[in-house]
């Protein structure tokens, strides 16, 4: 099994870049680990990878 790391800003570029100035500079810097390597990444894999990271990076974010 091919496993590939790569940053989160690599996978908006090749799939959605049109979402790239909508992230954060952390969001983007974020290193994600994929099973089947960036090849056999879909759009629609890119979205969900997109919105857990959001998540993730706000979970602890307070509200003014």
């Amino acid at each position: 099994m091919l496993v590939e790391t790569v940053r989160l800003a690599t996978i908006v570029m090749k799939l959605t870049p049109d979402l790239y100035p909508t992230l954060t500079k952390i969001e983007l810097e974020s290193e994600i680990v994929l099973r089947n390597g960036l090849a056999s990444l879909m759009a629609e894999d890119a979205m969900e990878i997109i919105q857990y990271s959001i998540s993730e990076h706000q979970k602890d974010a307070f509200l003014h």
